[in-house]
């Protein structure tokens, strides 16, 4: 027999019905029912874990918010190239197609973020976040002559997450003119006059 699941195992399947049901319906459209019945419990149960929609939201936001930094850190981590690392994390900001889960959550609840002073603040966290990694491949890049920035590391950094979440809003709403390829070579023609140096 299995061992009973523990607390923090049972909000882990509430998270992931949440973001499951995002994906789906968009975060104005989900319930508590909804998440209850995705995660194969009942509502009540549900209240147990979290006393409301709000408080299981929040934990989503802070759990997807966390996933996409850790990842996009882990992904140039171990690249010593500068332009390497700049082309591999333009890559990595962009939503992989329109059904991109984790981005798409990010999107909507950003979105949120303008009612929320919590989700607001976690927003702007994902924001410094990113451009931080940028700020740390742009300034290494310039220290060893390969980059030629033409402005502050910290402004570019910026411009390019600026970039990232525009361009991703379009490829998730499957605006015709935007698709992965024209995104990528938009993000990359800006890196490019930004460092002075060719990425492709």
């Amino acid at each position: 027999m299995g061992r009973p699941k523990t607390q923090a195992d049972r909000r882990l399947t509430l998270v992931a019905a949440a973001e499951s049901m995002i994906a789906k319906r968009g975060l104005a459209g989900v319930t508590l029912r909804d998440v209850a019945n995705e995660a194969g419990m009942s509502s009540s149960a549900l209240l147990y874990y979290y006393p409301g929609l709000k408080e299981l939201l929040d934990d989503v936001q802070k759990k997807a918010v966390e996933r996409f930094c850790t990842q996009r850190a882990a992904v140039v981590a171990a690249i010593a190239d500068p332009r390497l690392r700049l082309k591999t994390m333009l890559e990595s900001g962009l939503p992989t197609d329109p059904d991109d889960q984790l981005c798409r959550l990010l999107l909507e609840l950003g979105a949120y973020s303008r009612s929320d002073a919590s989700y607001a603040a976690r927003h702007i966290t994902l924001f410094g976040r990113q451009a931080a990694i940028y700020v740390g491949i742009l300034e290494a890049g310039a220290a060893t002559g390969i980059f030629k920035l033409n402005a502050a590391s910290e402004v570019i950094a910026r411009s390019l997450v600026v970039l990232e979440d525009g361009l991703g809003l379009h490829l998730v709403n499957v605006v015709p003119a935007v698709d992965h390829a024209s995104a990528m070579a938009i993000l990359t023609s800006y890196a490019e006059l930004a460092t002075g140096c060719s990425l492709r």
